[in-house]
């Protein structure tokens, strides 16, 4: 079995994020997912917060509740192989992990996503639209997007960054590796730089960081 748990939901809902852990584990799940709450245009979530009825997610709820989840699941036993996934050993996830290691994959049905390696591509969103490109023998494909060659490099990193295999030492300049490691953002382990559970809540910015710093060691 594998849950999905909302990060960072509303203050005024009056969650108790220790206990729904607990609860979670208790569960016995072989995998889990967190996942920070966003708040979409139209929907009730979107009303209530521009009514101040709801508070917007809060980063630093997100970065305590983030930390605890880490605590509480690594005490029960399960490891965060990725930024928002944990799993016991052997659960992991075979599906999602393709994705993280920029392998290609091939989406089916109405607004699948694919990847050849070089380029994405994704069908037709509206099933109508779909089923009559597909009746008439037509690609199903809406559009595509070819990635360049410093694009392919930079979703390399964030991904690996994503993951707790990390990225080559190589791929990070000395200067880089001393800071994140003295900042408590990352850990070089056997030649890897994995990043922390505290660089983890701040990647976007580690590998902004990284990809605009001067290519030298």
């Amino acid at each position: 079995m594998s849950l999905d748990l909302i990060v960072a939901v509303p203050a005024e809902l009056g969650r108790d994020w220790r206990r729904d852990l607990d609860a979670a584990i208790g569960l016995a799940p072989a995998h889990l997912s967190l996942y920070g709450l966003t708040v979409e245009a139209r929907t009730p979530l979107a009303r209530w917060v521009s009514r101040g009825a709801a508070s917007a997610p809060d980063d630093d709820r997100y970065a305590e509740e983030y930390l605890l989840a880490h605590e509480r699941l690594g005490a029960a036993g399960f490891v965060f192989y990725e930024v928002s996934n944990a799993a016991r050993d052997g659960a992991r996830s075979r599906h999602n992990s393709a994705y993280w290691s920029g392998r290609p994959y091939r989406g089916l049905g109405p607004a699948a996503h694919s990847f050849d390696g070089r380029s994405r591509f994704w069908n037709l969103s509206a099933w109508e639209a779909y089923r009559r490109a597909v009746a008439a023998g037509r690609s199903p494909v809406e559009a595509e997007e070819v990635l360049t060659d410093e694009q392919r490099e930079l979703e390399r990193i964030y991904l690996g960054l994503r993951t707790a295999e990390g990225i080559s030492q190589s791929d990070c300049p000395t200067v880089r590796q001393s800071d994140w490691v003295r900042s408590g953002w990352a850990e070089v382990v056997e030649g890897r730089v994995r990043c922390t559970p505290e660089g983890w809540l701040r990647l976007d910015a580690l590998v902004r960081d990284l990809t605009l710093s001067p290519a030298s060691s």
